[in-house]
């Protein structure tokens, strides 16, 4: 790893459990690289793509919240925030064994208040455990209007979906207003999180395109029953 940030910035971020921050990024590097979860070059450039992006989210999470993570994968922004919020409950939602088995083994050796789900996102499964849930979080997994179908049926209403996007989060927002509205979503808002140092570490930013429930969708749960 070669951005790795200064104690002060681990400090900022994670306080008292950097060390839970360092073991994870170690992790990532070897048994992410190994089993899959992430490309061997993310290995290189961990803190600021990944771990710090991820831990900027945790900002927009209500105190003493429970969340989900959709499509996880290597635990990410889960356990970044779960560890930057110790009063956090963090589920991490994942369809594949392969992603499960060693994110819970990186997990026991760790105090983290993190549970995982083996299960698909939209699946009946996951609305039984889940829901309702009052935060969805997700990044990297699917389009905007994507993730808002799944993200409904476990959210009570005034819950929200926070999507981390990329540059494009404006224009993907403007592009599935309506589909969003008709699911249940009000307009939507991008948050841009993270704190800048002003030094040549590596950055703590990342971009959210926020999503608050404000309805049920019309026939949604008679259509969620047929197909259950």
């Amino acid at each position: 790893m070669t951005d790795l940030p200064s104690e002060e910035t681990l400090a900022a971020v994670f306080g008292d459990r950097a060390p839970v921050a360092l073991a994870y990024a170690e992790w990532l590097a070897d048994v992410g690289v190994a089993a899959g979860l992430i490309g061997p070059r993310e290995a290189e450039r961990l803190w600021e793509r990944h771990i710090l992006n991820s831990a900027a989210v945790a900002e927009l999470i209500p105190a003493g919240a429970h969340a989900a993570d959709l499509g996880s994968g290597a635990g990410l922004p889960g356990i970044p925030i779960a560890i930057a919020r110790s009063d956090v409950r963090l589920t991490l939602v994942e369809p594949l064994a392969r992603r499960v088995d060693p994110v819970q083994q990186f997990l026991r050796g760790t105090s983290l208040d993190v549970g995982v789900l083996r299960a698909r996102a939209e699946s009946a499964e996951a609305r039984e455990h889940l829901a309702p849930i009052p935060v969805v979080l997700s990044r990297a997994v699917a389009a905007l209007d994507t993730l808002a179908r799944w993200s409904s049926p476990l959210l009570p209403i005034g819950g929200c979906l926070l999507a981390v996007k990329g540059r494009t989060a404006q224009d993907e927002l403007s592009r599935t207003a309506r589909v969003l509205r008709d699911i249940g979503f009000d307009e939507g808002e991008i948050k841009m999180c993270g704190r800048d140092d002003g030094g040549e570490g590596p950055r703590i930013n990342a971009t959210v395109v926020v999503l608050r429930k404000i309805a049920e969708p019309a026939g949604g749960t008679r259509r969620r029953r047929e197909r259950d």
